[in-house]
């Protein structure tokens, strides 16, 4: 007569111990997949960046507020401003303010389409040792993605083969065309370890990036990155093309990996060595 209650509460036990389980692996599979969705926000912001910054160096180039001086002959550059107009103001002096009106729309390399304006407060000459810029941005729209927050690169030093920056990004905001939106924040630091010889040409200038930053979605869920293998952006590449990052989840971690040098709009994701997903960068 025992044995039915006795089976009975077998039964209810198991039944909740099979609940919890299930229950610990979808809040797993929920938790995978919030690490896959803010390691492909940050890669994509982490582009965003360094177009702001190649922007910014030939806007700074062109109109001779770069520093280092240039050798005879034309400036060399990709032209990733076709058709922006650049004002600098004042004429004479620091600080300066640089101004990159996109408009309305504004088609250039890649068919990529931008609008608004940059809006960037510079000390002292833009390659010169202690130097600061500061960028904001004024209703800015890159295919699509609202881009917001305040970038600081300050001069952090110069030899006669690399130059280097430290960049700091604070309240970091991008606004993808569907509405979602995500935070990021962090400071890197930036080595032109090619291209320093050649202060007027920009087409063959590269950078490594390297440092931490966190990335944090509308849930308030956020991830912190690390990068593992310094990030390579060459200017004759729209995109990072090499590198990785390590993206730190709650009990488990991402690598973000951009490939091996292959100039592509590509990355792949992997989670605790699970099979790889590819995405697309924008």
């Amino acid at each position: 007569m025992k044995l039915k209650p006795f089976l009975a509460a077998l039964g209810v036990a198991t039944f909740a111990l099979c609940l919890n389980s299930c229950k610990k692996v979808e809040e797993q599979a929920q938790d995978y997949e919030t690490t896959f969705e803010l390691s492909s926000d940050q890669a994509i912001s982490d582009n965003f960046t360094e177009d702001a910054n190649q922007l910014f160096l030939q806007a700074a180039v062109e109109n001779n507020v770069a520093g280092s001086g240039f050798a005879p002959g034309p400036i060399v550059t990709n032209n990733f401003i076709p058709c922006a107009t650049v004002t600098i103001t004042p004429l004479l002096g620091f600080p300066k303010t640089i101004v990159i009106d996109f408009g309305t729309s504004c088609t250039g390399p890649y068919g990529i389409v931008r609008s608004g304006k940059i809006n960037i407060v510079i000390s002292d000459s833009v390659r010169k040792v202690g130097s600061t810029a500061i960028m904001t941005f004024d209703n800015y729209f890159v295919s699509g993605y609202k881009i917001e927050g305040t970038y600081t690169w300050t001069n952090t030093g110069s030899t006669a083969t690399t130059r280097s920056w430290e960049r700091k990004t604070e309240n970091g905001k991008v606004t993808a065309p569907t509405g979602k939106y995500w935070l990021h924040q962090g400071v890197r630091n930036v080595i032109q370890n090619e291209g320093v010889g050649t202060p007027w040409d920009l087409t063959d200038d590269a950078f490594l990036v390297t440092g931490n930053h966190r990335v944090t979605n509308e849930a308030g869920a956020y991830r912190d990155i690390t990068v593992l293998e310094s990030l390579h952006k060459r200017n004759d590449c729209h995109n990072i093309d090499k590198g990785k990052l390590k993206v730190q989840g709650p009990n488990h971690y991402a690598v973000i990996d951009y490939g091996d040098g292959t100039c592509n709009n590509l990355a792949t994701i992997s989670i605790d060595g699970r099979p790889e997903r590819t995405i697309i960068l924008w």
